[in-house]
């Protein structure tokens, strides 16, 4: 097939694309640097994804038979008290961003569109500490991440309900490994290694996580398949904060994290920091198992992290 990737070389796109270039299929990316797609193995497409008459005129020259927005901005140290802020640029693309980038599928004719969406903090922070597509998203999000959420239910609610074409929303749990933060030489790693990310208050919080190379053999699925609608790609163990962080200080030959209370943390990482250290719930990978035919090589992130690490 004829497969375009918007954002074919950030941290999903450069483990997706090569792995659909050895399945066959003609891929072309996206990017503001050339190099970076040719070394995958794409075409490359240097464009400002914010250009609607660049996006368009790019796509018709394509002709693709599918589309993948994989469009992110992320960059400098993650900022948890001002959330929203650090994620603007990248709620700019998952809103006009994606508007123009699907109108211009739509107009060339492909028949699929697959995009990136997110879960974790995402979900309702009431009720079971595991949630599922079926589950509403928060319907009370912190302050600090209103835009960001909105832009996700944007996604959420646009991608499967747009006419004249095949619509899929993948929501991403919490990426590691390779071009990660949780990663060898990542930031995050590197932090949690130096003994200054703690576990706030009871370390309540459920994340759920996900091998970027588990969540790019999902992406293979989507664009291959025909199912529509809205995807957990999260690995099979959804984890308090307590459990996992110990572990990773563990796996990166830390001491273990120390612990601080809420009313000490807060004003250092917010209330989304917070929320997502005590609140925060987990996501099932369930519906994506049986209807994509897909499952995590990195089943848990116990053996994913021992593997990115020690393996």
């Amino acid at each position: 097939m004829r497969i375009l990737i918007a954002g074919g070389t950030g941290a999903l796109g450069s483990r997706l694309v090569p792995m659909l270039v050895a399945r066959g299929h003609e891929v072309f990316a996206t990017t503001r640097v050339a190099a970076k797609a040719q070394q995958l193995g794409a075409t490359a497409i240097v464009l400002d994804p914010l250009d609607r008459d660049a996006v368009c005129k790019a796509v018709l020259e394509v002709a693709p038979e599918v589309v993948v927005h994989q469009l992110t901005a992320l960059s400098g140290a993650f900022d948890l008290k001002h959330f929203d802020r650090f994620f603007h640029q990248t709620n700019v693309l998952r809103t006009r961003g994606l508007d123009i980038l699907l109108d211009a599928a739509v107009a060339a004719g492909a028949h699929r569109f697959v995009a990136q969406g997110y879960t974790g903090w995402t979900n309702e922070r009431t009720g079971g500490p595991v949630k599922t597509e079926a589950d509403p998203v928060d319907p009370t999000p912190t302050p600090a991440s209103r835009e960001s959420l909105a832009a996700i239910r944007h996604i959420e609610n646009t991608v499967p309900n747009t006419p004249g074409i095949e619509g899929i929303v993948l929501r991403y749990g919490s990426f590691y490994g390779p071009g990660n933060g949780i990663g060898k030489g990542g930031d995050m790693a590197e932090t949690i290694a130096k003994r200054k990310v703690p576990i706030v208050g009871d370390g309540a919080g459920v994340w759920s996580f996900i091998h970027i190379d588990d969540a790019a053999q999902a992406t293979v699925r989507a664009i291959e398949g025909t199912q529509t609608g809205v995807y957990n790609i999260v690995d099979d163990e959804p984890a308090q904060v307590r459990e996992w962080l110990p572990y990773l200080a563990n796996v990166l030959g830390a001491k273990a994290p120390m612990k601080v209370p809420v009313w000490l943390a807060k004003p250092l990482i917010g209330e989304h920091g917070v929320s997502m250290m005590t609140r925060q719930r987990g996501s099932s990978n369930a519906k994506a198992k049986q209807e994509l035919g897909w499952k995590p090589v990195h089943a848990t992130w116990r053996e994913g992290f021992l593997t990115e690490f020690n393996g």
